[in-house]
């Protein structure tokens, strides 16, 4: 089991609240210091840094702005896609080498390729599979030619039925291994854990609409 990259490590920054108690002082805009409730908590990937940062809504919104996209603050928006016509089957995750039952994979573009992660009672860990392999098991995947590098993610999920895939966000990636983290026991990761990955996937299906939908009211 290989051990977390210092670009994942990094990739935490911003994301204490996921990986701790809730602070007693609210977290920061990472660009102008400004207090940020959780009412209003967006987030920006630092593709230089390859880390995420929190944003306040004003400059969130200034990234959002025509060609701020294209510099180093990328914004993370809240988009989730679901392709009900495609599903991975058993045999497939198999040739991951994922040692659990969920893990997501997203574009890096200062890395030029494909980073792996998964929970595990350290937090998060990167695959030893080769991108060669997840390019063969995405294959022509709807979401997989969606995906926007470095802000959002697949989060897949092996189930008895197969393994479900959907793109979100990549913080919320974020949010599940910090969840994972704190409550992991034993080998598994114990009853508290799974009820909690249960309940952060419902909320992941209700959010997530069909692929060809997601521009309709």
């Amino acid at each position: 089991m290989s051990t977390t990259s210092a670009p994942t490590a990094r990739a935490g920054r911003g994301l204490r609240r996921f990986l701790t108690e809730r602070p007693a002082q609210p977290e920061r805009c990472g660009l102008c210091a400004a207090p940020v409730a959780d009412t209003d908590h967006r987030h920006l990937a630092d593709t230089e840094q390859r880390s995420l940062v929190c944003a306040c809504p004003p400059c969130f919104l200034l990234m959002e702005r025509p060609g701020a996209g294209a510099g180093r603050f990328r914004p993370v928006h809240a988009r989730y896609l679901t392709d009900p016509g495609q599903r991975f089957d058993a045999r497939a995750w198999d040739t991951l080498r994922i040692p659990v039952s969920v893990a997501f994979v997203f574009r890096n573009t200062a890395l030029d390729r494909l980073v792996v992660l998964y929970p595990s009672p350290a937090g998060a860990t990167e695959s030893e599979a080769e991108p060669g392999v997840w390019t063969t098991v995405l294959g022509e995947s709807t979401l997989a030619g969606l995906l926007e590098p470095d802000v959002e993610a697949l989060l897949l999920r092996r189930t008895d039925d197969g393994c479900a895939c959907f793109l979100v966000p990549i913080d919320i990636c974020y949010e599940l291994i910090g969840r994972m983290r704190l409550l992991w026991q034993g080998f598994d990761g114990g009853a508290e854990a799974r009820a909690a990955l249960d309940a952060f996937f419902t909320h992941v299906e209700t959010m997530a609409r069909p692929v060809g939908t997601e521009d309709r009211p």
